[in-house]
This record gives structure tokens, C-alpha cells and sequence, in this order.
């Protein structure tokens, strides 16, 4: 057997990546030399890990939370997934999602919306709750204690000098950030709250950017691909197709576009027109977060 010492913080990784008890992950270590990848080899040879093997299994269930300030300059949305609607709905699963949006909201880092990979610099931070441990480690050992593969999707993390806005569904399946800028205090809040359950609702088609030079031009240039097809096919003559087709891109704007958006409780409004009814307020940014979504 080695003589290495085994440190304390490896045992707890150990733990974490493998779920295996304490005492079993020190014994593996102290067989691999402190080696933890032969550590946790060693551990599956015997039958006692538990999380690595379920990597590879989709986890298309979960919870997003989302969490703001008291002031509500400060917002946070954060998905974590699960492989099933069971888990997802354990309160030690729900509690560890609302665990990892404060630690995110601590991240001064960050700003904006973050796509965690499994490799992810994120991951690899100091848990906020817990300096012993990394965020990846805590993720690891949820799976661990769960028996399923649980992953932490995205995040998003919006700090303003005006409101962020928030709204959740009471299923945890669709959550909304905005950021309104130009205005603070209540009405700020409010509307950007208002924005946000908008967004949320998806009527009358899921707003992807907030004003007309937001849309990605990809995004554009395929829509107009196809427009210009439909149009062909009409056999009407080039000067018609051309105003066929710019009516047809007009519109798809004025459907994705938040601002040019029809207000979903009031539609005689666009949300233009509600955001106007708040001095100086403008829509810096929004994420909607629905689960499993792409």
C-alpha cells in the first residue's frame, strides 16, 4: 500500500465525483498513490462509484430559479438539470438549485448569459457556501446522492444601474430576466417585471431580440432565403417578389423583435409603446430560460 499522504480535499473531490463514502474514497487514494483518476477506477472496480457512470445520460428535467436583490438591480436565473421530473422535484434538489443562483449571484464576474459545458471554467470555482469545494464537485455529488445525471446548464447573471425584472412559471420549466436601464425605483421595477412576464408568455411567438439590429443576421439571411423561394414559386414578375419578400421580412421582425412585440395583456400596445409610458426607460437585454430548450 502507498505511503502518500492523503489530504483531506482530495477525499472530499473523490466523494463528490464518485459518491462513494469517506472512508472508501480515502482507502482508494491511498491505493492509487493519491492518484484520483486510478482512485475512482479503483472505486468502480469494486462496485462503489456511483456518479461517473451516469454521465451519458440525458437530463432533460430539472429546475430554473431565479433570484434578485432586494433592490432589484442584481438578477440571477440559473437551470439545473435532473433526469427526472422526481428528482427535480425533491426539496434537497430544489434547495440546491436555489443554493447555486446565490452562488452565481456572489460571481462578480460574470455578466450576461453563461452556457455551462462540461468543462466549463465556471465549474471550476470556489463554492460560494463552502470554500472546501468547487461548484463542479458540489454539481458532481448531487448526482451522486440522486442517482441520476444532474447538470447545470446555463446561467445568467444581470447587474444594472436601472431594474432587472423577473418572472418564473410555478413548474420551474420558464423563467425570464430583463434589464431596463433609464430609469430606477418603482416604475422600473414594475416594468420591467411586466416586460418579463411578456417574455415569459411567448405571444405571440418567443422574442429572440430586443430591437430590430439585434437579430442575428444569420438568422435574417435564412428567413429571406426562404421568403424569396415562396415567393418564386408565385411566378410573379422580380419587382413584385421583391416587395413580397421585404413585407415578409418586415414581418418576421416586427414577430421577433421585443419591442415591436404586441403587449400579451394588452394588445392595442406594442411593448415600444408600454416601455414609452416610463420616463427615460429603455430594455438594455432580456433571457428566457426554458427547460431543456435546443
Amino acid at each position: 500500500m502507498s505511503t502518500v499522504q492523503i489530504k483531506a480535499s482530495d477525499v472530499a473531490a473523490l466523494r463528490a465525483r464518485t459518491g462513494a463514502g469517506m472512508g472508501d474514497c480515502k482507502k482508494a487514494l491511498e491505493e492509487a498513490g493519491g492518484d484520483i483518476e486510478k482512485a475512482v477506477d479503483y472505486l468502480r472496480t469494486k462496485g462503489m462509484a456511483k456518479a461517473d457512470k451516469r454521465a451519458d445520460r440525458v437530463a432533460s428535467e430539472g429546475q430554473i430559479i431565479t433570484w434578485v436583490s432586494a433592490d432589484q438591480t442584481l438578477g440571477v436565473m440559473i437551470e439545473l438539470n435532473s433526469e427526472t421530473d422526481f428528482v427535480s422535484r425533491n426539496d434537497e434538489f430544489v434547495a440546491l438549485a436555489t443554493n447555486v443562483a446565490h452562488h452565481i449571484a456572489e460571481d462578480t464576474s460574470l455578466d450576461g448569459v453563461v452556457n455551462v459545458t462540461a468543462d466549463h471554467d465556471l465549474l471550476n470555482k470556489k463554492w460560494a457556501h463552502d470554500k472546501s469545494q468547487t461548484l463542479g464537485e458540489v454539481v458532481k455529488a448531487a448526482a451522486a446522492r440522486t442517482g441520476e445525471n444532474v447538470t447545470l446548464r446555463r446561467v445568467a447573471r444581470y447587474a444594472t444601474t436601472g431594474a432587472v425584472g423577473f418572472y418564473r412559471h410555478h413548474n420551474g420549466k420558464v423563467a425570464v430576466l430583463v434589464d431596463v436601464t433609464g430609469a430606477t425605483g418603482a416604475a422600473a421595477i414594475a416594468l420591467a417585471n411586466t416586460v418579463a412576464e411578456h417574455v415569459a408568455a411567448g405571444v405571440p411567438t418567443v422574442a429572440i431580440a430586443v430591437r430590430k439590429e439585434d437579430v442575428a443576421a444569420d438568422l435574417v439571411a435564412r428567413e429571406k432565403a426562404i421568403f424569396v423561394e415562396q415567393a418564386k414559386a408565385s411566378g410573379k414578375p422580380d419587382a413584385i417578389i421583391e416587395k413580397m419578400v421585404t413585407g415578409r421580412v418586415d414581418k418576421y421582425y416586427s414577430e421577433v423583435t421585443l419591442l415591436e412585440q404586441p403587449w400579451v395583456r394588452d394588445d392595442s400596445k406594442t411593448i415600444s409603446q408600454l416601455v414609452k409610458e416610463t420616463a427615460g426607460a429603455d430594455i438594455r437585454r432580456f433571457a428566457r430560460f426554458q427547460m431543456s430548450e435546443g
